[in-house]
């Protein structure tokens, strides 16, 4: 069970082993629908090592620093079995090559090159969408309903005509993104407000990781996930700067996420759920209409600047309705 007191909320206890369940259809529909290779293999034990660690952190509370060496773990399990980051490319300045740097592995018959640059933008990159979706999970219904968007834009980008030269190579990435979607979508139908189950860290984060692995496991799909995902980073880099900031320890969960301030503006549960996944719709299907990088680049400075306004109005909304409630009185 959860344990709502621990957030300051005043609700009894809800089952919490969605996880569980998302966990093992994953892992039955990966084994009938998906051929095995090795960057399925890899996505799979880093899959498993992130679901375990969501397991036990929801039973016994883990050290924060435990689960981040965990996550880097679950992140070099992917660039081990090939899958990464190679290159980006950044509007008006071209691509940046991460390949300039490699070396081998070589374990019996396992052979592996690994390129150092891409490796690390790879873990980054992989530790701050688990975290950032781990953020999310703050009100029922937004996690899977963020996943269910952001797994189905990625498959949407998979079989689009117009980016990919050999459309039959994303056939694997396709189906596993498929899945995780409508995973996502059908445990929404239970997370969605008032919920019957929760998925905790153990789905939360495993959700946060197979889209970070998703987006750049047959071709890289940053930017695209970036957009799909980016009002989560954007309320994760505005959350844990505040705390820095003001001397909390970044780690601490509060009650001052996008989605919370939203609660506080007056909205009910149902709707700023909906609300915040609507945004998450239209900046993916902008995504997929626009696949040019600088069309991209435009769109990401308008979620920022959305951002922007979206949270200054809800810091100061309240406030203002605080100070004429004690006028009126």
């Amino acid at each position: 069970m959860d344990r709502p007191e621990r957030y300051g909320l005043k609700r009894a206890p809800i089952p919490y082993y969605g996880g569980i369940a998302i966990y093992l259809a994953f892992l039955i529909s990966l084994v009938v629908f998906v051929p095995f290779d090795s960057r399925v293999i890899g996505l799979l034990i880093g899959g498993t090592l992130i679901f375990l660690l969501g397991f036990f952190d929801d039973k016994f509370s883990l050290s924060p620093f435990l689960r981040l060496f965990v996550q880097f773990l679950a992140a070099i399990v992917l660039v081990i079995f090939g899958i990464g980051v190679l290159s980006i490319k950044l509007p008006f300045l071209g691509s940046i090559d991460f390949t300039s740097i490699k070396f081998s592995i070589s374990l019996f018959d396992f052979k592996t090159v690994i390129y150092l640059f891409g490796a690390f933008f790879t873990v980054f990159w992989v530790l701050a969408i688990i975290n950032a979706m781990n953020f999310v999970d703050g009100i029922s219904g937004l996690n899977s309903g963020v996943s269910a968007i952001s797994a189905f834009i990625i498959f949407l980008l998979s079989i689009h005509p117009g980016i990919h030269e050999n459309p039959a190579g994303q056939f694997s990435l396709a189906t596993i993104a498929l899945i995780l979607s409508a995973l996502a979508l059908a445990f929404f139908v239970f997370d969605f407000y008032p919920p019957k189950i929760l998925m905790g860290d153990s789905g939360s984060t495993f959700f946060g990781f197979m889209i970070a692995a998703l987006a750049i496991f047959s071709g890289g799909k940053v930017a695209t996930a970036f957009l799909v995902l980016g009002l989560p980073i954007l309320d994760m880099c505005w959350v844990v700067l505040r705390r820095i900031f003001s001397g909390q320890s970044f780690w601490r969960g509060d009650l001052k996420h996008l989605h919370h301030r939203l609660l506080s503006a007056g909205f009910s549960e149902r709707v700023a759920v909906l609300s915040y996944l609507f945004i998450v719709a239209v900046f993916g299907l902008m995504a997929v209409a626009f696949v040019s990088t600088s069309q991209k680049f435009f769109i990401i400075i308008g979620l920022f600047i959305l951002m922007l306004l979206l949270g200054s109005a809800l810091i100061f909304l309240p406030k203002i309705k605080g100070k004429r409630r004690l006028k009126s009185e």
